[in-house]
């Protein structure tokens, strides 16, 4: 494979760097517009630094891909200035914080035959694949519905002042606050969901701000967020988003036969069980012991835990490499981005009273990753 260049080197860019050495991916190249930042970062993990984009723009090959890792507000600017200059783009969620500048860089992307693609990648792990197979299986029979949950606990009460990344940079809980914890987190159930069962058709949301400090932090989006989707397939699933509840990530498909269960989204290598549905008597029941569903053989490198995350952040620059090498459809399409992208901004903006949706973008089911079919 080629390599990556990397734009941003803050929080999350230590994640990725890790990940990256997993994987065996080449960094070619980073900038940061804070030179002091850059430069810590780019000592820690010996990368080669860039004095500015242009220089960034001169060493990414042709085959290779530039990894967006800047604050929300700046993913527009960055990614249409990437594309642009001709380059392949893997950017952090969201893709664009609004519909209209998702739309130009999707647009964008077509027009110069690029590849554009967001984060997370977890959908192309081992966790999700494994619940993805087991879904077309049906081995809890035909799945009727979902419950999905994205709660963090209530993290304004959290140390987030402290919290620090490998090389040394804070997390950024300002833009945090800012962005909110639905773009930021819905994401990692619905990319699954938008993967295993294609276009969501309609959305019936509510979000709120029920926390009224979060550290100072002004315009802070809502901290809770709950969304009802419903399939172009016919399913329907309701996924929950907040800084607010006790934590849950886990992920229920219910069955004519019983659940299938994750606990760690953020887990590639969590447990997916299924929990058959018994009669007992009068009693109808799921067991609460459920059997471990596993794929077959190797499936991808794994990465250590750091902080709340056993991540690997490389798999979605990755798969794009591999594309751009054997020259194929990438399975994180730009379709793909901007129906995600659409699906969240529906779920954050609802407010009280924002009634049903219907999203105006589309995207098939995700192939299966190799190893997973």
């Amino acid at each position: 494979m080629s390599g990556v260049t990397l734009i941003g080197c803050g929080f999350v860019a230590d994640l990725y760097m890790r990940s990256l050495q997993a994987s065996g991916i080449s960094v070619l190249g980073a900038f940061d517009q804070n030179a002091k930042r850059l430069a810590t970062f780019c000592d820690y993990w010996d990368v080669p630094k860039a004095n500015d984009l242009e220089e960034l723009f001169t060493v990414t090959p042709s085959d290779g891909v530039i990894l967006n890792l800047t604050n929300p507000s700046a993913h527009y600017d960055v990614n249409r200035a990437c594309l642009q200059a001709g380059h392949h783009v893997y950017s952090e969620k969201p893709l664009a914080l609004d519909m209209t500048h998702a739309r130009a860089l999707h647009q964008m992307a077509q027009d110069k035959g690029l590849l554009l693609a967001s984060a997370p990648c977890s959908v192309l792990g081992e966790a999700a694949q494994t619940l993805a197979k087991a879904v077309r299986d049906q081995v809890a029979g035909e799945p009727r519905v979902i419950y999905a949950e994205l709660d963090d606990g209530y993290i304004p009460q959290a140390p987030v002042k402290d919290w620090r990344s490998e090389s040394g940079a804070p997390w950024p809980y300002e833009d945090e606050f800012q962005v909110g914890c639905t773009l930021e987190h819905a994401g990692y159930y619905l990319t699954w969901l938008i993967a295993m069962f294609g276009t969501v058709q309609t959305v019936t949301a509510a979000s709120a701000s029920v926390i009224p400090d979060k550290l100072d932090v002004a315009d802070a989006a809502p901290d809770i967020s709950v969304a009802t989707l419903f399939f172009e397939s016919g399913m329907v699933a309701r996924l929950t988003c907040s800084i607010v509840a006790p934590h849950d990530h886990q992920i229920r498909v219910i069955g004519d036969k019983g659940v299938l269960a994750l606990h760690k989204a953020w887990d590639n290598g969590a447990a997916v069980k299924f929990h058959p549905r018994l009669r007992i008597r009068r009693r109808l029941l799921d067991s609460p012991l459920g059997r471990r569903i596993k794929l077959k053989g190797a499936t991808h490198p794994k990465v250590g835990r750091w902080g709340a995350a056993s991540m690997n952040f490389a798999l979605g620059p990755a798969e794009m490499l591999e594309a751009l090498r054997d020259k194929r459809p990438c399975r994180l399409s730009s379709d793909f981005a901007l129906h995600l992208n659409e699906v969240t901004l529906a779920i954050q903006n609802a407010g009280r009273t924002s009634g049903a949706q219907e999203m105006t973008t589309q995207c098939p089911p995700m192939e299966p990753m190799p190893w997973a079919k």
